[in-house]
């Protein structure tokens, strides 16, 4: 394999020039690459190593940015998503991560002039609602690694693909970006790291969207990460968390809890196989951890998963079951008793589920792999 240059990395300065044609995305941090065009036609994106010729009585406006989040298609047109500000707010596996402070969208959709009434009134009203993706907030990137991959993904790499810095494995122009949250607490002795990762399938609020869809993948989805680093020393632990995998909904209303109906009961066992198969896939051993009430309706949601995973419970598939009413918060000793009779229950699927990665001056020094699955409404 050809031996890369270290100096290189994604791009972290950029210039953005608008003509009236197209957008150029100008590196200014000391690269040497070819500028990004994207034409404000119909997105297409170029390569060019110069600016063309503009009359002479027209002066580009131009801004700074910091990276190129990519390109975003509608009904009628698409739109370019950029980085406008940024800051940093801690470190991943010893390199920066950045926060979106704010970021831009940019039309390309001068072709949408040909079309419908009905489309152009339909896509600028998802233009407006664009408008609001601007202060989005917990985005969050890194210019020297992929954050979108936990620590054990990340080893898990070929070797070739573990050589090659990022921009080499990526476009030096696009940034894989998270939305969810990072926080990095750091003593003089130990560093402590936790990162979640929201699920870009089934996307949407808490309340307007829950269980599964048809293909296994569930609402509210999330990747959380715990690292820990000391004296060299690195160590990660993940679990995910999300709705109950089968159809269901929940009609939002005035009500303190809304009622929950589930949809073709007939299809829930096959709809939770195709979602507990897409986690074997990724991460192994699975350990399903129900922490819905076994009352009222959320018990009927309960009880249809008990029975939905039924026949695909194994050693390599486990699942159980706990609930904490108010009372059990309330009386701190009761809370402590459970709490400590359940994770005596769970030390022996802890061991062969969990999916726990330790390193020692970046070499794998054990890995078990498996995952925690909370399920929650």
């Amino acid at each position: 394999m050809k031996k890369v240059d270290p100096s290189h990395k994604l791009y972290r300065r950029m210039r953005l020039w608008e003509f009236p044609d197209r957008y150029i995305v100008q590196p200014i941090d000391g690269s040497s690459g070819s500028w990004l065009a994207v034409s404000r036609d119909d997105g297409s994106t170029t390569l060019v190593d110069e600016f063309a010729q503009c009359a002479k009585h027209f002066v580009p406006k131009f801004q700074p940015i910091f990276g190129v989040i990519g390109m975003l298609k509608l009904l009628a047109g698409s739109y370019l998503l950029v980085i406008s500000e940024r800051k940093t707010v801690g470190t991943y596996l010893g390199h920066h991560i950045f926060k979106v402070v704010s970021l831009k969208v940019l039309p390309c959709d001068q072709s949408s002039r040909n079309s419908s009434k009905q489309e152009k009134k339909m896509e600028s009203e998802f233009s407006n609602l664009l408008k609001v993706t601007e202060k989005t907030p917990g985005l969050y990137f890194s210019y020297d690694v992929n954050i979108t991959l936990s620590t054990q993904c990340l080893n898990e790499l070929d070797d070739e693909s573990k050589l090659l810095p990022l921009w080499r494995q990526l476009d030096p122009y696009m940034l894989p970006i998270i939305q969810g949250f990072q926080s990095t607490i750091g003593l003089d002795i130990i560093d402590v790291i936790l990162i979640a990762r929201r699920c870009t399938r089934k996307k949407g609020t808490r309340l307007w969207r829950r269980g599964a869809d048809s293909d296994g993948y569930v609402a509210n989805f999330v990747e959380s990460e715990q690292i820990i680093q000391l004296k060299g020393c690195t160590s990660s632990f993940v679990q995910v968390r999300g709705s109950i995998p089968f159809l269901w909904e929940q009609r939002v209303g005035l009500t303190l809890k809304s009622k929950f109906k589930i949809l073709r009961h007939e299809e829930a066992a096959q709809v939770a196989e195709r979602h507990f198969l897409g986690l074997r896939k990724k991460y192994g051993n699975v350990l399903a951890i129900d922490l819905v009430s076994k009352h009222g309706d959320e018990g009927k949601l309960s009880e249809k998963f008990a029975t939905s995973v039924q026949n695909i419970v194994s050693d390599d598939m486990r699942y159980n079951s706990i609930y904490f009413p108010v009372s059990y918060m309330i009386n701190r000793l009761t809370c402590v008793d459970t709490c400590t009779s359940t994770s005596m229950a769970f030390v022996d699927m802890f061991i062969l589920s969990a999916y726990l990665c330790f390193m020692q001056k970046l070499r794998i020094f054990c890995i078990k792999i498996g995952i925690f699955h909370l399920h929650t409404q």
